[in-house]
C-alpha cells in the first residue's frame, strides 16, 4: 500500500520547472548523465574536482572511452547546454554522481559522497532537489539529507520535516554497463527511492524527461538495497563459474565448453568465469552488505572471497606456464622467459581500470618475475602510475611472436582470432576463453 500510495502521488505531480541541474562528478556515470540531459535542451553544469578533466569538458572533448559519448559532449558543449566547472554552482536540481570506494578493512568510504553533499549545502533553495546516484551502502540517503541539515539549518529537510521539507531528497542508483551507457541510461528502466511521496515525484518528473524504460518507485532503503542486490547477485553468479572454472582445470575439462552445453539447459544461466572481478560495482557492491550485515551474509561473503581469490590461482598458473618454458629448453633461464599480458582494463573494450584484477594480475608477476613482462592494452594510451618502470607496452601487431607465455585477461574485440598468431610452443592462459571461442 506505501508504494502504492508513492507511485500515485509521482504520477500527480505537477512537473516542476528544472531551469537548471548540476550533475557533482563527471566519471563514467556522471558526464554521459549529463550530456543525456543535455542532449534534451536542458542547462547542465558539471562539478569535477580534476581540473584536467573540466578543461577536457569544456573543449568539447572526454576523457574516458565509451561508444557515441564524444559526439554527445561535443553537441552538447558546442549549443551551450553542458558546461564543466570545479565550483559547485546554484541549480534546481543537483545529482550526486562521485566514487563510493571501501576502505582497507572493506568498510564503506562514504567521504567523496559526504565532501559532495557539503559542496552543494550552501547553494540550496526552498524547492531544490538533491539525489544520490552513487552506489551507497544502506541508510546513506538519510546521511546525506542529515548531513545537509546540519549545514544548512536554516532550511528543513524529509528526514526531520516529512513532505513539508522545503527541499526533496531521494535516491536513484545507475544500472548501465560500460561500452552501453549512452543506450542503458536511455533504455534501462530506474529505481527511485525517495524520502517521501513528494521526493519520489519531483525525482521521477526529473529522470522522465530522459528515461525511457519504466521509473518505479520505492523508499530510499529499498533503493539502495536494490542496487546492491542487483551487483551481488550477478557476483555470486561468477562466483560459481570461477570455482567451476577452477575445478574443470583440476580434471582436464574445458569449462568454457561446460558452461556452454549447461547453459542449453532452460533454467540455467550461468555467466562466464574470468581472472576475477572488477570494475566499480560488482567487485565493491556486495562489501557494502557483507559491512552492515556480517552475520547474516554468508553465501555474498563467500563469493567475494572466491572471486578476490582467483588472481592468486591465475598468477599461480602463470607462474607454472614459466617452469614448463624452462623445463623444455635448458638453455633458458628466468630472464630469458617473456611474458604478455593481455588486457589491463577490468572488462572488454573500455579504458577503465578500476578494480581490474587484469592490472592487479599483471603487476604482481611484474613484480615476482624476473624476466621482461610486457602488456598488450589497445584502450589506454599510457601505463598507469603502478605498472611504470616495471613492464613495457607492445601493440597487438608487435606482440605475437615475442612471449612465451601470454596470459589473456581480457576479451577486447582486438584479441580474438589470435590462434595462429603466436608462436609454436608458448604457454597460453586464457582466463577469458579467447581460445575456445
Amino acid at each position: 500500500m506505501l508504494n502504492e500510495n508513492i507511485h500515485k502521488a509521482a504520477i500527480q505531480s505537477s512537473s516542476p520547472n528544472f531551469s537548471k541541474i548540476s550533475v557533482i562528478g563527471l566519471g563514467y556515470i556522471g558526464l554521459p548523465t549529463a550530456a543525456v540531459l543535455a542532449s534534451r535542451k536542458m542547462t547542465v553544469i558539471g562539478v569535477d574536482i580534476s581540473k584536467t578533466v573540466v578543461d577536457i569538458i569544456n573543449r568539447g572533448e572526454i576523457h574516458i572511452i565509451e561508444p557515441e559519448l564524444d559526439m554527445l559532449v561535443h553537441a552538447a558543449v558546442n549549443q551551450g547546454f553542458l558546461r564543466a566547472t570545479m565550483a559547485t554552482e546554484p541549480a534546481d536540481a543537483f545529482l550526486i554522481a562521485v566514487p563510493t570506494p571501501f576502505k582497507h578493512d572493506h568498510e564503506p568510504d562514504l567521504s567523496y559522497i559526504e565532501a559532495a553533499t557539503l559542496s552543494i549545502a550552501p547553494f540550496l533553495k526552498t524547492n531544490d532537489l538533491v539525489i544520490l546516484e552513487s552506489t551507497s551502502p544502506v541508510g546513506t540517503t538519510e546521511k546525506l539529507s542529515m548531513w545537509l541539515a546540519k549545514a544548512r539549518p536554516d532550511l528543513t529537510f524529509p528526514h526531520d520535516a516529512g513532505e513539508l521539507s522545503d527541499i526533496r531528497v531521494a535516491y536513484c542508483p545507475e544500472r548501465v554497463l560500460p561500452g552501453r551507457v549512452l543506450r542503458e541510461l536511455v533504455g534501462n528502466d530506474r529505481i527511485i527511492g525517495g524520502m517521501t511521496p513528494k521526493c519520489s515525484a519531483m525525482a521521477m518528473a526529473l529522470y522522465q524527461v530522459f528515461v525511457e524504460g519504466e521509473c518505479f518507485i520505492t523508499d530510499t532503503r529499498t533503493a539502495e538495497m536494490c542496487k546492491l542486490t542487483e551487483n551481488s547477485f550477478r557476483d555470486v553468479n561468477i562466483a560459481f563459474a570461477n570455482e567451476l572454472s577452477v575445478i574443470c582445470d583440476k580434471l582436464g575439462i574445458s569449462v568454457w565448453e561446460l558452461i556452454r552445453l549447461a547453459n542449453h539447459h532452460p533454467r540455467v544461466n550461468i555467466l562466464q568465469p574470468g581472472p576475477g572481478v572488477g570494475g566499480h560495482c560488482i567487485a565493491v557492491d556486495p562489501w557494502f552488505i557483507v559491512s552492515q550485515t556480517p552475520d547474516e551474509a554468508q553465501l555474498i561473503h563467500t563469493a567475494r572471497k572466491v572471486n578476490d581469490g582467483k588472481p592468486k590461482w591465475v598468477i599461480q598458473k602463470s607462474l607454472a606456464a614459466v617452469r614448463e618454458c624452462l623445463l623444455e629448453s635448458v638453455e633458458k633461464t628466468l630472464k630469458d622467459v617473456t611474458i604478455g599480458c593481455f588486457g589491463l582494463s577490468f572488462k572488454a573494450d573500455i579504458d577503465d581500470l578500476r578494480e581490474s584484477p587484469a592490472l592487479e594480475i599483471t603487476k604482481e608477476i611484474a613484480q615476482i618475475h624476473p624476466g621482461c613482462v610486457f602488456v598488450v592494452e589497445p584502450n589506454i594510451k599510457q601505463l598507469p602510475p603502478s605498472l611504470e618502470g616495471k613492464v613495457e607496452m607492445r601493440t597487438e601487431e608487435q606482440s605475437w611472436l615475442e612471449f612465451d607465455v601470454v596470459l589473456i585477461l581480457v576479451d577486447h574485440n582486438q584479441f580474438r582470432g589470435i590462434a595462429d598468431r603466436i608462436k609454436p610452443g608458448c604457454k597460453i592462459i586464457d582466463t577469458r576463453g579467447v581460445f575456445a571461442r
